[in-house]
């Protein structure tokens, strides 16, 4: 007998064996049958779906659910365009905070917005002795008064309080790690953000690090969630390289670094997994740290690695002799050149072909570099919302040449390299089909056209959302399709995506979404009332 059959739907599966369905069939929590297979058998619950369309659950293998959830509960200053307004939302927070000499978080500051960015100066005039961070949305710089200036190493280089990539580190680092239990709490809550969106697994792009991370515990945190019942998605957590140390291993394992015990990518089980290690080489466009072979159009620099070229390199080839998928950060050209030599000569090192090391992001790839990604067979991990929201600003720093080369889509599929679409999650929207709209029409919201060339058609970019994310994370026998065997994870669409305009893919309802066969939370408002018939021999 089945656990449930979903009936009176568009099953659009991803598996070209079966690619349409009308009845799925469900059992413990995994999908054993389609149409004739399962029509006709008993089921203890049978769920007409009144004709929606219905696809595997959105997979984003790129996302920071605990910044996401803290950042839902941090004052935030985003949409403001005056200083003074900046300000004064500042000193409203500081005086609600009512401990002298306390930590004051707040969150959305964009110094585009503004014009220039704010100073220490300016923020000290309204933090009353508090010790502020303002954190920048693209998450690679922070913003800081003169009461955490003070506290930092006079080396610590700074542009009148603001701090980028490892100076930030250095400012997150005077604070008082999380506890797990808020931290269990916050990936709680960007975990219901995103099964509203359609997501059903996900992997938290770096934990434990510098940039990133929240305490030296953090795993222990997402273990906690998952024991506590706060985990109602699939994670994988991706580690950050820094906390990777000299081991003592046997001389013939070839271990240079790794983290305690060995832990590697592929500890956990369907919930709650250890996935890549995420290794970053340069910074982000939005604060103009991306790593570029030329500068920025109109400024005199061309952005920044992390850290020397060759104690990168070493980095990624410690993590793939240590036997880690690795999940390298590069956004700029620059960096990205980085990464695919240190690739490239950790695979001289040892070959590991199914090793599927990923890029995150490849923002601005030059043309003579797809190839390098094919030979590797590395996967693209883009977030094309960043170009539907920041698409404009990003054409404008890049000019006419470089524009074409962002967040590409269509010249990684034509060269074979995996396309992956993800988020980034809380950098900036993470909806999966507002991203899906935007990789088939390439428009930002202003309405221009960016890269037109590098358009993909509506079914592979479902794809990238559904099977190339599963691929990306290792998923690829449980997660991806609504093939029988896999689990069954789905999204309930209000529309088909097919069939709708595509300017209209991002506006389509999500009605619910399925793990393991069952519903979460509750339907949106206005959602539709399923009809359900129970009985021990079906309807």
């Amino acid at each position: 007998m089945l656990c449930t059959r979903l009936t009176n739907a568009r099953f659009l599966t991803m598996d070209p064996d079966h690619p349409v369905a009308h009845d799925l069939g469900i059992w413990r929590g995994r999908t054993v049958g389609l149409d004739e297979a399962v029509t006709s058998l008993p089921a203890r619950e049978v769920i007409d779906l009144q004709g929606a369309t219905v696809l595997p659950g959105f997979i984003d293998p790129h996302v920071h659910l605990a910044w996401t959830g803290f950042k839902q509960k941090t004052p935030s200053i985003a949409g403001r365009t005056r200083i003074d307004d900046v300000l004064a939302t500042v000193e409203e927070a500081v005086t609600h905070n009512g401990s002298p000499g306390a930590w004051v978080s707040i969150a959305g500051y964009d110094q585009r917005a503004l014009g220039r960015h704010l100073t220490a100066a300016e923020l000290d005039k309204v933090s009353h002795g508090r010790k502020l961070l303002v954190m920048h949305d693209s998450g690679h710089g922070c913003l800081v008064n003169s009461a955490v200036l003070d506290l930092l190493p006079a080396d610590i280089q700074h542009e009148s309080g603001f701090l980028a990539e490892g100076a930030m580190g250095a400012a997150r680092a005077l604070r008082l790690p999380y506890s797990q239990r808020e931290l269990a709490e916050a990936i709680a809550r960007a975990a219901h953000t995103c099964l509203a969106e359609g997501v059903t697994a996900c992997a938290e792009a770096g934990i434990g690090g510098a940039l990133f991370g929240h305490s030296p515990v953090e795993l222990g945190a997402y273990q906690l969630a998952h024991e506590s019942g706060l985990l109602p998605l699939r994670v994988q957590v991706m580690v950050s390289a820094d906390r990777l140390h000299p081991a003592a291993a046997h001389e013939a394992d070839g271990i240079p670094r790794a983290l305690d015990l060995g832990l590697r990518t592929g500890f956990g089980d369907h919930r709650l997994s250890v996935g890549a290690l995420k290794i970053y080489t340069d910074g982000g466009m939005m604060a103009r740290t991306a790593a570029l072979s030329s500068p920025y159009e109109g400024l005199d620099h061309m952005g920044e690695l992390q850290d020397d070229p060759e104690v990168l390199a070493d980095t990624i080839v410690d993590g793939h002799l240590a036997g880690w998928q690795l999940a390298v950060h590069a956004i700029g050209d620059r960096a990205a050149d980085v990464a695919l030599d240190a690739l490239e000569r950790a695979q001289r090192l040892r070959p590991r072909p199914g090793a599927r090391h990923r890029i995150e992001h490849a923002g601005l790839i030059r043309p003579d570099q797809l190839p390098r990604f094919a030979r590797l067979g590395v996967s693209a991990v883009v977030q094309p919302n960043f170009l539907r929201y920041f698409g404009d600003d990003y054409a404008a720093i890049m000019g006419e040449e470089r524009a074409p080369w962002l967040y590409r889509g269509k010249a990684f599929l034509d060269h074979g390299i995996p396309l992956v679409g993800s988020s980034d999650r809380p950098v900036t929207d993470g909806s999966p089909l507002r991203a899906i709209q935007f990789m088939v029409e390439r428009t930002s919201e202003s309405g221009q056209v960016i890269g037109p060339d590098e358009g993909i058609t509506l079914d592979e970019a479902l794809r990238a959302y559904t099977v190339a994310g599963a691929f990306a994370c290792r998923w690829e026998d449980s997660l991806g399709s609504l093939t029988p065997g896999k689990l069954a994870d789905l999204v309930v669409l209000g529309d088909d995506p097919r069939r709708v305009d595509t300017s209209r893919i991002g506006d389509i309802e999500v009605v619910a979404t399925y793990v393991d066969g069952r519903e979460t939370g509750k339907p949106t408002p206005g959602a539709r009332n399923w009809r359900s018939s129970w009985s021990e021999g079906g309807p």
